[in-house]
């Protein structure tokens, strides 16, 4: 399992959170999504590292923006 969290921005409400939660929850590998909407950071655990791009397009679709850099390794 990895956990990596990326920095995301203009989320501001519980609505916010749903959004970027559903999106990230559905590319393939992903096992769980956390939101700390006060911090805006997001914390997926997914069964392999995720490509960046595919996490972007993700919170894009979501309509927020993902911050460049993340953190993360293995569980």
């Amino acid at each position: 399992m990895v956990n990596t969290t990326y920095q995301v921005q203009g989320m501001t409400c519980g609505h916010c959170v749903s959004a970027v939660s559903a999106e990230v929850g559905a590319l393939d590998g992903v096992r769980d999504v956390q939101v700390d909407l006060a911090s805006g950071q997001v914390t997926v655990s997914s069964d392999q590292p995720l490509d960046v791009a595919s996490v972007r397009a993700a919170v894009d679709e979501a309509g927020y923006e993902l911050v460049d850099g993340s953190s993360g390794g293995p569980a």
